[in-house]
């Protein structure tokens, strides 16, 4: 092997490493997409179930049916704002992530091979198994 076809392989390598990088990002944002339509849809079951507790609470008053109202939106707000959290830190990741892949082959590109080998070594001994 010539070091002109190590090198071209080391690049081939840094090459697919950032391609995987991407799809990893990509996939962060696809599943961020689906926390969000999850809190949606978590948001529309809170307000029908808040419609049913108000036909029941109807014939209590109604000041008992707008304190379990404003409960309940409390309850969705502070769980819309954590799945909010948890996509911010998904993508915060993920970037990180890619930025020091990317600096790491920049700086120490046949490190980064060797890490890579050896996380491809690892990854194809566990699913083999």
């Amino acid at each position: 092997m010539t070091t002109g076809s190590a090198a071209q392989n080391a690049r081939d390598t840094a090459k697919d490493a950032r391609e995987s990088l991407r799809e990893v990002r990509k996939a962060a944002n696809e599943a961020s997409g689906d926390i969000e339509s999850d809190l949606k849809a978590l948001r529309d079951d809170f307000g029908r179930l808040a419609e049913q507790i108000a036909d029941i609470v109807a014939g209590k008053g109604q000041a008992a049916w707008r304190r379990a109202r404003g409960s309940v939106d409390d309850v969705v707000d502070a769980a819309q704002d954590k799945g909010r959290e948890a996509v911010d830190a998904v993508r915060d990741v993920s970037d990180t992530f890619v930025d020091a892949v990317d600096e790491s082959i920049a700086k120490r590109p046949y490190t980064t091979l060797a890490l890579v080998a050896a996380i491809g070594f690892v990854l194809g001994a566990t699913w083999r198994r």
